[in-house]
């Protein structure tokens, strides 16, 4: 389902207040009452765990920056706490959620609510262009761990791509993604080549409802106006990939085996671009990815 893109933010902002709290639980025991209530459950296929902690919910909206000229794209919002948190401070608010008892009841809260609108959807199948029109967005989200990298990527690769991102991750995949050159993964190396990740805030498992197995961080994604890459996507995160999938091979090794060149032709490619074939893929920086896909586009291996 595709939303009706708005020209001005501000053209559906309510001069009221964008809704009552009294009807979005805050609570654990509130949450569980009024799940049952609605015949519900949350659902451990869709990564449903309820950030609960108020204090957490207004940081997010303050770290995003959200003012009253910004469009928000808020993915999953659940039963609505930071919906609510930011209808109040933008002009539109694009909550995406593909789990149908969620979408009644948001859409039954946020009915008087002129700045918000509920899609039904799965984010992964909706281009963010449909949801915003021409207008610059933002995102803001609390990702299970099974959609963090489609995501990402949904976004980073989207013919408009968001401003910033700020995103509740698990503790472990947040830290993957900070993490500096000289140690880095396929995850940090797609979100870096996209925009610089720094951290806002540990969240504890105790601030949601159900209560996750581990800890939470919130990071925020300043996205660049064009990535840290000369060549094209594509052919780069397939370099990246390859060199990745077997990590604890020397980098000429996985580059060999898994883009079937022929003898030698790994080794070579890497001595041109001034980097050891020993290396490991983790140690190699995004500048010398970059090169070596140059060089390896050049002699038609990619």
């Amino acid at each position: 389902m595709a939303a009706n893109p708005s020209p001005d933010p501000r053209a559906n902002r309510s001069v009221d207040s964008p809704g009552p709290p009294s009807m979005i639980p805050e609570a654990p025991e509130a949450i569980r009452t009024l799940l049952h209530a609605l015949g519900m459950r949350p659902q451990k296929g869709f990564g449903q765990n309820f950030l609960v902690n108020e204090e957490i919910l207004k940081r997010i909206v303050a770290a995003a920056e959200v003012g009253p000229d910004d469009v928000v794209v808020e993915v999953g919002p659940g039963l609505g706490h930071l919906t609510h948190h930011l209808a109040n401070a933008a002009g539109r608010v694009v909550a995406v959620e593909i789990d149908r008892g969620m979408v009644r009841y948001l859409r039954s809260t946020f009915q008087q609510v002129r700045n918000v609108e509920i899609v039904e959807s799965d984010i992964l199948q909706v281009e963010p262009e449909d949801l915003v029109g021409e207008h610059a967005y933002k995102v803001v989200a609390n990702l299970p761990y099974y959609i963090t990298s489609a995501l990402l990527r949904h976004f980073f690769e989207a013919a408009r791509r968001p401003t910033l991102l700020v995103i509740m991750l698990q503790r472990e995949v947040a830290y993957r993604i900070l993490t500096a050159p000289g140690d880095l993964n396929l995850l940090a190396i797609s979100v870096q080549v996209y925009g610089q990740a720094r951290l806002i805030a540990r969240v504890p498992a105790g601030a949601f409802y159900p209560r996750p197995k581990v800890d939470s961080i919130v990071l925020r994604i300043d996205v660049y106006d064009q990535p840290k890459i000369d060549v094209e996507p594509e052919k780069f995160f397939k370099v990246v990939a390859a060199g990745f999938a077997m990590p604890r091979k020397q980098i000429h090794n996985s580059l060999a085996q898994r883009l079937w060149m022929p003898p030698g032709a790994a080794t070579e490619s890497l001595e041109t671009v001034g980097i050891d074939p020993m290396r490991r893929a983790q140690t190699l920086s995004i500048a010398e990815w970059d090169r070596l896909t140059k060089q390896l586009k050049q002699r038609g291996l990619v």
